[in-house]
């Protein structure tokens, strides 16, 4: 999953969920769960592109997870804490900043999360990648907000 869809779903789990001791479990698991569905990422078909590219395009990401987090939790969920939702997002992105180290510059030491990952992680290409996500998040976000 995009690191967008990551930071969604962990705003939503910091909405619903107020206990640090079981949000940050869920949220860990939430990353696992949510990569193993078929989902496109700035990191699909990396080989067709270049290191620059790749960097810059998952730095977007990353910043657009960000800002869609804040205006989530400004309209939807507005008495969430921010900090105690910027936590639980991280945490649901962990294992993509764990791995970051090895998978743009190559530092050994990180290369266990990478190939952790790769045990779940399901790509897909467009459109469908995109789509499955999108639905997904948007159906993780509308339950979130009726329930």
């Amino acid at each position: 999953m995009t690191a967008t869809a990551h930071a969604i779903i962990g705003t939503v789990i910091a909405a619903k969920i107020g206990n640090p001791a079981l949000a940050i479990p869920i949220a860990l698991g939430s990353h696992i769960v949510m990569d193993a569905i078929p989902h496109w990422d700035t990191a699909t078909n990396r080989k067709k592109k270049s290191w620059n590219a790749l960097f810059t395009h998952s730095a977007i990401d990353g910043t657009i997870g960000f800002i869609v987090s804040f205006l989530l939790l400004y309209f939807l969920f507005p008495q969430t804490n921010y900090i105690y939702a910027f936590i639980i997002i991280i945490a649901a992105q962990l294992f993509d900043w764990l791995m970051a180290p090895y998978y743009f510059f190559g530092v050994k030491a990180f290369k266990i999360f990478y190939k952790f990952q790769k045990l779940y992680d399901h790509k897909l290409d467009k459109p469908w990648g995109i789509i499955i996500q999108v639905a997904v998040v948007a159906a993780v976000v509308i339950f979130a907000k009726i329930v």
